[in-house]
């Protein structure tokens, strides 16, 4: 399995973690709030079981290899090497702390490349130890959310010498921004979202700081702060924090570069002035500050200001564009040989198909699936009109943003369905249709011009109807919505924006789901999880496809649903492309369940690997896949 954790930059509200710990003393003290995220630049590693033992290498960001260095899966070899310091002391005290709390067995990691600089406020070490976490809960299932990988690498750090703050196991969101409050012991995230590209430079000042004096000293203004300067502290750290991570915020989500810049510039000026007399031998920064008024810079920068604890580490800019961003790393190299990092914070990936399999042959329709592809049956719709399924969930699609719909069909069912899309009724019968009837015959003729067909040439699963369209959908994630089922949002939005808003803000495979009864699960896919926000959102933990009300007792119930109801898939999701290819290495090895390829083992490969949210669908699924549930639909979707 290979994983890459990146580094992770502190945009706004540096010190403010562990000034806001001291909150659990003295409640007084305001709250820490940091606005962070990942780095293009990290930990790459390559990882596996290994029986007994904790098995490392290392690679420097110049090339060498250290290693391999095998140590004892037990506590106190484990604990012995965390209390070195180095690379494979962070692996050790966190493999100790899972170690203290799950039953595993070993792990290899092979850090096949460093390309993130050591020790310049880009928490490189809270990326080895989120690393080293996330390696022991992917190859060992041990159903752990980023936030749970996220405290398992803060006390696995804390374990050896290092003295980091929680802020820097932000690193394990990702390249996205997050908002990070830290009140006493409790930390709460919530991601943010960018409207446009930004466009950051870090600077690496070649210089050097003393980051334990720089703590030390601003420690000494908390939990009570006596005299001039401890005040100026906490209240730089406090109510002045608050104000300015707030502002920016605001700016980074409306994509105002310009404004961030500012934010950062009067960022630097405060903490100079507030936080520079408590360790003037650190924080006068002269290289900092020299390289923030470099006069050929500022035609290319909005802002800036330093990185981390402060000091003369780092730097960072806010480019005014793209060439600009390009432009300040050349200038930073050529005037004053400091290597820089660029750093891209974007809007997230953007789902631009869809995916509706409808290749099946509606054995439990049959006869009626004989004379017309299950999809096509009709169903009257709210404004009154007869559609068939097939284009209830095309609008759904396109309404929601879809740019195309790529819908899987068996060979011989191809004429029928794009003679529906592409081509317009006779004229005879068109002149006889009533205005609005005529318009919306043009309307389908639209939407055909952005619907695709792929075909599947037999028909061996649901797994294998979504990897015949993996050269159309390419890579990129898609939404997939199920061919017999419809939806009905019960709020402004419908089901699928509901879906793709909260992939856009997770950037990772979203499964809408439903609260269903007991009696129900074994018709449908169920997943169980942990709650990121109860009755809305949750890390899915596992998948079962159809299970038994056994196996649902004793391994899907989700806490906080009612006795008896378990989440069952709604017939929507967004996917990432890497379930391509667990379908391929299925199909490949011929991996068929009930004779079929199935998706759900995929999708539950990817929970494992990649993450996987679940989201409660403010809405209701319609199936038209039983004749019992088809005329329940047809007497209750036009009116719901």
């Amino acid at each position: 399995m290979r994983l890459f954790v990146p580094g992770r930059i502190c945009l706004f509200g540096e010190h403010s973690d562990w000034a806001g710990g001291y909150r659990r003393i003295n409640a007084d003290v305001e709250r820490g709030y940091t606005l962070i995220c990942g780095t293009n630049q990290g930990i790459h590693a390559e990882v596996e079981p290994h029986p007994s033992a904790l098995v490392l290498t290392s690679t420097t960001p110049d090339g060498q290899v250290v290693g391999p260095r095998e140590i004892p899966l037990e506590p106190k070899a484990l604990l012995e090497e965390a209390q070195q310091g180095g690379f494979f002391s962070y692996a050790a005290g966190v493999a100790y702390q899972v170690l203290t709390h799950y039953r595993v067995r070993g792990l290899v990691i092979h850090n096949t490349r460093t390309d993130l600089p050591i020790k310049k406020g880009l928490s490189s070490s809270a990326a080895i130890c989120v690393l080293t976490a996330r390696a022991f809960n992917r190859i060992y299932d041990l159903k752990l959310t980023i936030r749970g990988e996220m405290e398992l690498a803060y006390a696995g750090e804390i374990t050896t010498p290092s003295r980091c703050g929680r802020m820097d196991q932000g690193c394990a969101f990702g390249d996205r921004a997050v908002l990070m409050e830290f009140d006493g012991e409790r930390l709460s995230t919530e991601e943010v979202r960018p409207a446009k590209e930004l466009h950051f430079v870090i600077v690496n000042l070649n210089a050097s700081k003393d980051t334990m004096e720089i703590l030390k000293r601003l420690n000494r203004s908390y939990p009570f702060a006596e005299g001039e300067v401890e005040r100026g502290v906490q209240q730089l750290l406090g109510p002045i924090n608050k104000r300015i991570v707030g502002e920016a915020r605001a700016a980074l989500e409306a994509g105002d570069a310009e404004r961030l810049g500012a934010l950062m510039t009067e960022a630097q000026a405060l903490f100079d002035r507030y936080a520079g007399p408590a360790c003037p031998e650190e924080l006068t920064a002269p290289v900092l500050h020299r390289v923030l008024a470099h006069e050929p810079l500022q035609p290319h920068v909005w802002g800036g200001k330093g990185v981390g604890s402060q000091g003369d580490g780092s730097a960072q800019f806010v480019a005014r564009s793209a060439a600009d961003q390009q432009a300040v790393a050349e200038i930073l190299q050529r005037d004053l040989g400091m290597p820089a990092l660029p750093l891209t914070l974007g809007t997230g990936p953007k789902v631009r198909r869809a995916l509706i399999p409808a290749a099946g042959f509606g054995t439990r329709l049959f006869p009626a699936s004989k004379a017309t592809k299950k999809e096509l049956f009709p169903v009257v719709d709210r404004d009154g009109i007869a559609k068939p399924a097939i284009l209830l969930i095309v609008e759904e699609a396109l309404d929601a943003g879809i740019e195309e719909v790529v819908i899987v069909v068996q060979e011989e069912d191809l004429a029928e369905f794009s003679s529906f899309f592409n081509d317009q009724v006779s004229v005879e019968n068109y002149n006889k249709l009533p205005p609005s009837s005529q318009q919306y015959a043009r309307r389908i003729l639209d939407m055909g011009r952005r619907v695709r067909f792929v075909t599947q040439p037999t028909q061996q699963g649901f797994g294998d109807a979504v990897y015949c369209a993996r050269a159309a959908i390419g890579d990129e994630p898609f939404l997939l919505m199920l061919g017999d089922h419809l939806y009905r949002s019960a709020s402004g939005l419908s089901c699928a924006r509901q879906v793709l808003d909260a992939f856009q803000q997770s950037g990772t495979s979203v499964v809408g789901l439903r609260p269903t009864p007991e009696s129900e699960v074994g018709s449908f896919g169920v997943a169980a999880g942990v709650w990121i926000e109860p009755g809305r959102r949750l890390t899915i933990t596992e998948f079962a496809e159809k299970p038994t009300v056994d196996y649902a007792r004793s391994r899907l119930q989700v806490p906080g649903l009612p006795d008896g109801q378990y989440l069952t898939v709604f017939g929507q999701y967004v996917i990432t492309p890497l379930v391509f290819t667990y379908l391929e290495e299925h199909i490949r090895h011929n991996v068929r369940e009930r004779g079929e390829f199935q998706l759900t083992s995929a999708l539950e490969r990817l929970r494992q690997e990649d993450g996987f949210l679940g989201l409660i669908v403010d809405g209701q699924r319609f199936d038209i896949g039983l004749p019992s549930y088809y005329l329940d639909t047809l007497a209750s979707f036009s009116r719901d």
